[in-house]
This record gives C-alpha cells, structure tokens and sequence, in this order.
C-alpha cells in the first residue's frame, strides 16, 4: 500500500491523506475541536443538547489525555439557560424562581473544604446585595465523579449554581446582564487580592440571564456522565456550543476548560501579552455612558493568570458590557 506500512495486520498511516473534496493536508494542524449546533427559529430542545454532546464526542480526537488515562485536557457546553430544570430544582429547595430574564444563575467552582467555601460564598452574597440584586438560593450541581481519574478527584471543586433575582432598580434586559457581569468581576477582582485559602480554587464559569456552561478537566466521553443535568429531558435549548480543549500554551485546569462566558477557542493568540498590557495601558482614558461609575468596578478587565482564550474573553465581555448585547434570550 502506497506510503503505508503493515505492521502484525494493522495498517500504520505514514503520512497525511491525499487532497481530496473539502479536504487539503496544508490545513491539518493539531489543536483543540470546536462544535455549535443551533435551531434556526429559536426552537428549545433536549435533542439539541444531546446532538451538541454527540458532536463533542465525535471530537474526542482533539483533545489531549495525560499520564493519567481518564484525565483530559477540559471539554465543556455553553447552552441557554434551561429554565424547566432550574425552575422545578430550585422549587425543591423552596426557592421560586421569577420569570425567565428576571433571574441569574452563576455556576461556581468552589474549595471541596465546605468551612474554607463559607468565605467565598459570603463574600459574593455579600457583593450581590451592594449591587441592588437578591440571592434567591444555592443549589448543589448534581455530578458523578466515578467517570475520573483520580489526579482529577484530588483537584476537583465543589460545583454550586447561584440564583440571583433582578433588582427593583435595575431594568430587565441587557441592564441586568450587565450587572451579573459588575458582580462577578468584582468577585473574581477581590479574590485575586485576598488572604483566603484556596483561592484557585474559586471560580465562575458563568453568571448570566441567558446562559449556562458546564465544563470540567474531563475528557468528552465523561462531560455529560459527570454532569448529571446534562442527561435530564428538561434540560433545552436553542443553541450548544461545545469544545474539547488540546492545552498548548497552560497547564490544564478545570478553570481553563472552556467555553467561555463569550468565546470558545482553536489555536494559540501569540499578541496576548502585547494586547493585554495596551488594554491596562488605555484603563484611565477607558469610559462608558451605559456602565457609568460600574466601569471602575471591573478592573483588571484582563485577570492575570489566564491562558490567552481567557483573556480574550474578559475583553470580549467587557467590550460587549460597554456597548450592547444581541445574545438570543
């Protein structure tokens, strides 16, 4: 066989495929899979979610194992926020959710040590309420932690999800979505300049009215084993964003899994130093009619640490609380 070598009846590739349809060799390159499904009208469903999953498994091949087999690189979703789910759990707790729009769910990582947590989750109680919102209630991520390895059970967070409600004063829409944004970095800025224990243990994979993102160090088979929701036939939407991360430039961590509260990347973003530096460079001449004096309240826009996809995140999302959002609701 041409350029193929045959070793105990297995066929060993030697070389890239031939060009052929759609596909050249000259744009093979290894680096992470990105997969997006949406119905066009907007149409919610639990079969989206399941056909974002299976486009995620059928990425499996980009992503990367360690030393350990059962750990991965990351993998994760980005979907809307499945109020049928969240509405009957949070019901459970005695917690009545308002109407979808009205209320903001944060997904949390946080220190597996519940006395160490206590900290983190007063404090950022405690911002929520000094930005005129109203903690509804936690709810307890349902996950299954049997799927993994055990250097990631050793790593593993505490997976909490935060039900905040809209302020009397702040109006519905991009304004209270703004406002989710105001409390998380004033979260994630008060963290990274405190004497708490485990503090890279903290972490908000999103906080928002209209989505959700589960993610983890997982590989792409064990997202939707580990997080149970996943799996629940009340768990719809209209869109999935999925990824399966190959870490080129970082360490993998849950934190750097993505997606994103924005973005989902492929690749590497070699002008990230330069980029972030001219945005600190630019913070005192940086003003926004809608944001008003909250525009001080988010520095550093870029939190130090990330990888470059993250960054690029802070600044899509704070570019985006600058002006306006036309996320689907």
């Amino acid at each position: 066989m041409d350029r193929r070598a045959r070793d105990t009846g297995r066929v060993l590739l030697m070389s890239l495929p031939p060009k052929q349809g759609l596909y050249d060799p000259r744009n093979e390159h290894d680096s992470c899979g990105v997969g997006f499904v949406v119905h066009f009208k907007g149409q919610k469903s639990h079969e989206i979610v399941r056909q974002g999953i299976q486009i995620l498994l059928n990425l499996e091949h980009r992503g990367a194992v360690g030393a350990d087999p059962l750990a991965g690189d990351g993998a994760g979703l980005l979907l809307q926020t499945p109020d049928d789910l969240l509405r009957e759990e949070f019901a459970n707790q005695k917690v009545t959710l308002p109407q979808p729009g009205d209320y903001g769910i944060g997904m949390i990582f946080l220190p597996k040590d519940r006395k160490v947590a206590k900290d983190f989750i007063d404090m950022l109680e405690g911002i929520v309420k000094e930005e005129g919102q109203e903690v509804l209630g936690w709810r307890d991520v349902p996950v299954d932690a049997s799927p993994l390895g055990e250097t990631l059970k050793a790593c593993e967070p505490w997976i909490r999800q935060l039900a905040v409600s809209r302020g009397d004063d702040t109006p519905a829409g991009d304004a209270f979505e703004r406002k989710l944004f105001v409390i998380r970095k004033r979260a994630e800025s008060f963290v990274h300049t405190c004497s708490f224990d485990c503090k890279s243990d903290f972490y908000i994979p999103s906080f928002s009215a209209r989505t959700l993102v589960y993610k983890g160090m997982f590989l792409a088979p064990q997202l939707d084993k580990y997080y149970r929701d996943l799996s629940d036939p009340r768990i719809k939407s209209a869109l999935a964003l999925v990824h399966q991360r190959f870490s080129t430039n970082t360490f993998p961590s849950w934190r750097l899994a993505h997606p994103y509260r924005m973005v989902c990347h492929n690749g590497e973003i070699n002008t990230v130093r330069g980029n972030i530096n001219w945005m600190a460079a630019r913070r005192h001449s940086i003003k926004s009619a809608i944001l008003g004096d909250d525009m001080d309240k988010l520095w550093p826009l870029i939190t130090a640490g990330q990888s470059d996809t993250a960054s690029l995140d802070n600044a899509s999302f704070s570019s985006w609380a600058a002006i306006r959002s036309r996320m689907p609701s």
